[in-house]
């Protein structure tokens, strides 16, 4: 039995999504409550259900969020790893959302590629 390892053409760096994200990117947090609480935030950043997508995203729900524009906008997903936002990233894709990644390490990737993030302070840097 041969298993074929399909290449995740959606995951991209941080430092790709800081680009996209300056270049004004539609940025999608799709953590828990609790996984936004204990690291922090991304100003700016559209808190996502991953159950909800379907809702938040398709073009013909009543129910689209405001920020997203049109399936030619370009999306960056970010979660706590890419296991919670891999699944987002191909949900979009399949609503026709072409331009939609993820990112590889989620927000600690992105917090140490510099974008501007809020929240707690990590144990090494509160005794420095």
């Amino acid at each position: 039995m041969t298993t074929e390892i399909q290449e995740d053409t959606q995951l991209i760096t941080a430092g790709e999504a800081a680009t996209l994200i300056a270049d004004g990117a539609l940025l999608i947090d799709v953590r828990s409550e609790g996984g936004r609480a204990s690291t922090g935030a991304v100003p700016g950043a559209v808190v996502v259900n991953r159950e909800h997508v379907d809702e938040d995203f398709a073009p013909e729900s009543p129910h689209r969020l405001p920020q997203v524009t049109g399936t030619d906008q370009k999306i960056v997903v970010f979660c706590g790893s890419v296991n919670g936002s891999r699944p987002v990233a191909e949900k979009l894709k399949v609503l026709g959302y072409h331009s939609a990644v993820h990112v590889d390490g989620g927000f600690l990737a992105l917090r140490d590629a510099g974008v501007p993030t809020t929240g707690p302070i990590g144990p090494e840097a509160e005794s420095a």
